[in-house]
């Protein structure tokens, strides 16, 4: 099968298209032929190798972990889904990929009026959003002070907080304050002055911080938090320890998993959830879908299609 491959730490320019093994699913998997293969910034973070102590990769790699597409094969004990069956997922082999295998409690059926890149949009958007919202115990009636919140993660942040009636301060350039505020978040400007601008937008205080952008803010949110690491937490910053703060790498297969996807896709289907696909690119032209991630200023999602050339 074809897939993306790199032997070797390094840009962009270390992917490029291969022939690989076949994969087959094994007992409590099944094998989905991919239409859409979702692009996060931690894919390049991996590549790069500036996450190998919390994601170690061994060489050659393929990228990526959420998808959406067509099951081909079902392993031993699977009952869940049948061969036809359209779903979105998080995958156990890299997604950039021709085929990819899930556990099946990583997988959601795909509703028929979600879109393919739409669909691979939310698997890691909605699941590290609930995680550390969750982690953070994000209530009702408290103030959370959300960096990157234009993007994907961000995006479903945004949209999840609110709902559990929590305030968001969202930090983000100043092109995606309109956009922010129609998610439900009062957009603030990041960089110097981050500090009193947010205390303007929140003077009672923020009571949680979650950092998705991974771009030198946690000494700001330690102030922010009156002094204290407590209950800040990072999915992108490596200088997390440094400041006594949590990092959330994830991992591991939550039992409420694929429940929650198919709670999700079943709202993004009806236009009650938004995670934004800014632009789709082919398999072949992975290495500048993740130039255009590390790049930075993505709202929303970007996605591979496989199945285009």
């Amino acid at each position: 099968m074809e897939a993306i491959v790199y032997e070797e730490f390094g840009g962009p320019g270390v992917l490029h298209r291969a022939q690989v093994d076949d994969v087959h699913a094994g007992p409590g998997q099944i094998r989905v032929a991919v239409r859409a293969a979702g692009v996060n910034p931690v894919d390049y973070k991996i590549r790069n190798g500036w996450m190998e102590a919390a994601f170690p990769t061994p060489l050659p790699a393929t990228p990526g972990s959420e998808f959406a597409g067509v099951v081909d094969e079902t392993g031993e004990g699977v009952t869940e889904f049948a061969v036809g069956d359209e779903v979105l997922g998080r995958s156990a082999t890299g997604a950039y990929a021709e085929y990819v295998l899930a556990d099946v409690g990583s997988v959601a059926p795909k509703p028929e009026a979600l879109g393919w890149a739409e669909a691979a949009a939310l698997p890691v958007a909605t699941a590290t959003a609930a995680r550390v919202l969750d982690e953070l115990a994000v209530a009702e009636g408290e103030t959370l002070l959300l960096h990157g919140a234009s993007g994907a993660v961000g995006s479903a942040a945004v949209q999840l907080a609110t709902a559990r009636g929590a305030t968001v301060i969202g930090t983000a350039s100043p092109a995606n304050h309109d956009y922010l505020r129609v998610l439900g978040a009062v957009p603030v400007a990041y960089g110097h002055g981050l500090v009193e601008r947010v205390r303007e937008a929140a003077p009672q205080g923020v009571d949680a911080v979650f950092d998705a952008a991974g771009k030198g803010a946690l000494e700001d949110s330690v102030e922010l938090r009156g002094g204290t690491p407590d209950r800040i937490s990072t999915i992108a910053d490596p200088d997390a320890a440094r400041y006594g703060v949590a990092f959330s790498a994830g991992g591991g297969e939550s039992p409420a998993e694929g429940r929650r996807l198919a709670e999700y896709a079943d709202l993004a289907a009806v236009g009650g959830l938004r995670i934004p696909v800014e632009r789709t690119f082919a398999l072949r032209e992975a290495a500048k879908a993740q130039e255009l991630s590390e790049a930075g200023h993505v709202r929303g999602k970007l996605v591979l299609l496989p199945g285009e050339h």
